[in-house]
């Protein structure tokens, strides 16, 4: 429903786009602003690639299980990333005006590629995590730091001036159906051998 609200309107913000972009410009002291655009790098990169690696060793027992975990979050990293360029080259949705961006930014603006990339990160890293061992400190204080993270580097695009709030949730909400439909292809994966033996 977001992507066709902004498939339909015109060129420019949603209506609930203005508030947190004002409110954004209006507080921007030396100190939050450093600690923005220090969360907005760790969205894109090597780093989520380094996080889905990281989990890809810890949800396998054996080296194979983590070679083929590894292989799968990354290519799955990979795919919805390229999902999302072409979405973002399909939607060709206007940045906000560049006067107001605290940080270097490219291309179109949705959906959001940091944000899009953080959730995604953060939902191959979380579901790699619930595959190991049963629920404990470890894993609950990580998927608790992890979504932290993923959400953080998406509201830092809105309080660097370089993204609308829609663009982030439009973002998000790719991430989610993008992570659900690689939990269903690897449940069908992991029937398959069972259903032949």
């Amino acid at each position: 429903m977001l992507a066709l609200w902004v498939a339909l309107a015109p060129v420019g913000p949603l209506p609930f786009d203005t508030g947190p972009h004002a409110w954004s410009l209006g507080h921007r002291p030396p100190a939050a602003l450093a600690v923005a655009r220090a969360v907005t790098a760790t969205g894109t990169g090597g780093w989520p690639y380094a996080l889905v690696v990281l989990a890809g060793l810890y949800a396998g027992r054996t080296v194979r299980q983590r070679l083929t975990a590894v292989a799968g979050l990354a290519l799955c990293l990979a795919l919805g990333q390229a999902v999302r360029r072409a979405l973002m080259e399909l939607f060709a949705r206007p940045r906000p005006p560049a006067a107001d961006w605290a940080t270097h930014a490219a291309n179109w603006s949705f959906p959001s590629g940091h944000a899009t990339t953080g959730a995604l990160t953060a939902g191959l890293v979380i579901a790699a995590l619930t595959l190991r061992g049963s629920p404990g400190p470890f894993r609950t204080a990580t998927v608790a730091l992890i979504a932290l993270w993923g959400a953080a580097v998406g509201l830092s695009r809105v309080y660097l001036g370089v993204h609308w709030l829609s663009d982030v949730l439009g973002g998000w909400l790719l991430a989610t159906a993008w992570v659900s439909c690689a939990a269903l292809v690897y449940r069908a994966y992991r029937r398959e051998p069972a259903a032949g033996a």
